[in-house]
Protein backbone atom coordinates (compact mmCIF):
# COMPACT_ATOMS: atom_id res chain seq x y z
CA UNK A 1 0.00 0.00 0.00
CA UNK A 2 1.39 3.39 -0.95
CA UNK A 3 1.89 6.14 1.63
CA UNK A 4 -0.73 8.28 -0.16
CA UNK A 5 -3.23 5.45 0.29
CA UNK A 6 -2.52 5.31 4.01
CA UNK A 7 -2.86 9.08 4.41
CA UNK A 8 -6.13 9.07 2.45
CA UNK A 9 -7.52 6.21 4.54
CA UNK A 10 -6.55 7.98 7.77
CA UNK A 11 -8.29 11.18 6.61
CA UNK A 12 -11.34 9.21 5.56
CA UNK A 13 -11.51 7.47 8.93
CA UNK A 14 -11.24 10.85 10.69
CA UNK A 15 -14.02 12.20 8.48
CA UNK A 16 -16.18 9.18 9.15
CA UNK A 17 -15.72 9.55 12.89
CA UNK A 18 -16.61 13.22 12.61
CA UNK A 19 -19.79 12.39 10.70
CA UNK A 20 -20.58 9.74 13.30
CA UNK A 21 -20.27 12.30 16.08
CA UNK A 22 -22.55 14.64 14.13
CA UNK A 23 -25.15 11.91 13.64
CA UNK A 24 -25.12 10.58 17.18
CA UNK A 25 -24.27 13.63 19.29
CA UNK A 26 -24.99 16.53 16.90
CA UNK A 27 -21.41 17.65 17.58
CA UNK A 28 -18.99 18.60 14.78
CA UNK A 29 -15.48 17.87 16.10
CA UNK A 30 -13.69 19.57 13.19
CA UNK A 31 -15.72 22.76 13.60
CA UNK A 32 -15.16 22.69 17.35
CA UNK A 33 -11.39 22.33 17.00
CA UNK A 34 -11.01 24.79 14.12
CA UNK A 35 -13.41 27.57 15.11
CA UNK A 36 -16.65 26.86 13.26
CA UNK A 37 -17.76 25.27 10.01
CA UNK A 38 -17.14 28.39 7.95
CA UNK A 39 -13.59 28.91 9.25
CA UNK A 40 -10.74 28.67 6.76
CA UNK A 41 -9.00 25.81 8.59
CA UNK A 42 -12.26 23.83 8.85
CA UNK A 43 -12.93 24.26 5.15
CA UNK A 44 -9.41 23.08 4.32
CA UNK A 45 -9.86 19.99 6.48
CA UNK A 46 -13.28 19.25 4.93
CA UNK A 47 -11.74 19.65 1.45
CA UNK A 48 -8.84 17.32 2.30
CA UNK A 49 -11.26 14.70 3.59
CA UNK A 50 -13.33 15.01 0.40
CA UNK A 51 -10.22 14.59 -1.75
CA UNK A 52 -9.23 11.58 0.35
CA UNK A 53 -12.64 10.04 -0.34
CA UNK A 54 -12.14 10.51 -4.07
CA UNK A 55 -8.67 8.94 -3.81
CA UNK A 56 -10.00 5.97 -1.81
CA UNK A 57 -12.68 5.43 -4.42
CA UNK A 58 -9.85 4.54 -6.81
CA UNK A 59 -8.78 1.78 -4.41
CA UNK A 60 -11.90 -0.16 -5.34
CA UNK A 61 -10.71 -0.54 -8.90
CA UNK A 62 -6.99 -0.96 -8.35
CA UNK A 63 -5.47 -4.38 -8.89
CA UNK A 64 -3.09 -5.70 -6.28
CA UNK A 65 0.47 -6.34 -7.28
CA UNK A 66 1.95 -9.64 -6.32
CA UNK A 67 5.58 -10.17 -5.51
CA UNK A 68 7.35 -12.90 -7.39
CA UNK A 69 7.90 -14.67 -4.07
CA UNK A 70 4.12 -14.90 -3.53
CA UNK A 71 3.56 -16.89 -6.70
CA UNK A 72 3.85 -20.63 -6.10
Amino acid sequence: MMIVDKIALALLIAGGLNWGSIGVFQFDVVAWICGGQSGVVSRIIYTLIGLAAIWCFSLLFRRERRNRDDID
